[in-house]
C-alpha cells in the first residue's frame, strides 16, 4: 500500500512556498521592471542563479550556512529558535530560494510589457504607487501572475537535489515525493515508484493544461 505521507508533504511544501514567493516576487519584480539602479544587474543575476546552478550546489551552501556549527546557523538557533537543517522549515527556505526565478521572471516580464501611459494616467489621477500597483498594474498582468504561480508550484513539486541536501530523508518531516521515488527505485520497488511518479505526472499535467487553456498559449511563449 502506498504511503501518502511524501505526497502530502510535497504539496504542502509547494503550496506554502508558492504563497511566500508570491509575497516576495511582486515587489521584487516591480522593482526589477522599473528600477534604473546601478545594482539592478547584480540583483537580477542573484535571482537568476538557481536557473543555472546545480541544485546540489545551492543545497550544499544552504546546508553549510544553516548548520548549527556555523556562526549564522548558530545565531538562528540560539536567538530565533530556528533549526533549519533537516527540518520542514529548512525545506521551505531552500524551496523559496531555489524557485524564486520561476516566480519573479514571469511577473517582471508582465510589468515590463505594460504601457508606461497606464502608469502615468494613474499618477495623474492622484493615485499613489501602492494603489497603482494593486489597483492598476496587477489586474493587467493576471496571465503573468498565474504563470509565475504555476511554474513556482510545479518546480517545487519536482525538487530533489536541494531538498535532499538541506532536509535529508526523514519520514513525515522532510521525505518529499521526489526522494520517496528515489528510495523506491534504489530498493527495486518499481511499482511504488511508478505510483508516486504517475500521481505527480497527472497532477502537474492537469495544472499546466489548465494554465494553457486559460492563458491561451502565453506560458508557451514565455518558456520559448
Amino acid at each position: 500500500m502506498i504511503d501518502w505521507g511524501p505526497l502530502i508533504l510535497t504539496f504542502r511544501l509547494a503550496l506554502i512556498t508558492t504563497f511566500m514567493l508570491l509575497l516576495i516576487a511582486i515587489p521584487l519584480a516591480y522593482w526589477l521592471a522599473f528600477s534604473k539602479s546601478k545594482i539592478k544587474p547584480i540583483i537580477e543575476t542573484l535571482v537568476s542563479m538557481p536557473l543555472v546552478l546545480p541544485p546540489t550546489v545551492i543545497g550544499f551552501y544552504l546546508l553549510v550556512a544553516f548548520s548549527p556549527s556555523n556562526a549564522f546557523g548558530n545565531w538562528l538557533n540560539e536567538w530565533l529558535g530556528l533549526r533549519l537543517v533537516f527540518s520542514f522549515e529548512g525545506l521551505l527556505v531552500a524551496s523559496i530560494i531555489y524557485s524564486l526565478p520561476f516566480m519573479v521572471h514571469p511577473i517582471q516580464a508582465g510589468f515590463s510589457n505594460l504601457s508606461q501611459s497606464l502608469i502615468d494616467v494613474s499618477y495623474v489621477l492622484g493615485k499613489s504607487k501602492t494603489t497603482t500597483l494593486f489597483k492598476v498594474l496587477l489586474p493587467n498582468i493576471k496571465p503573468s501572475l498565474l504563470t509565475g504561480i504555476v511554474l513556482a508550484f510545479a518546480h517545487t513539486v519536482g525538487e530533489f537535489g536541494v531538498v535532499l541536501m538541506i532536509g535529508g530523508n526523514i519520514p513525515d518531516k522532510t521525505r518529499v515525493a521526489s526522494i520517496a521515488i528515489y528510495d523506491e527505485v534504489e530498493a527495486l520497488n518499481y511499482s511504488a515508484a511508478n505510483t508516486y511518479s504517475l500521481i505527480l505526472f497527472c497532477i502537474t499535467f492537469a495544472i499546466l493544461l489548465t494554465v494553457f487553456l486559460i492563458n491561451g498559449g502565453y506560458l508557451k511563449q514565455l518558456i520559448k
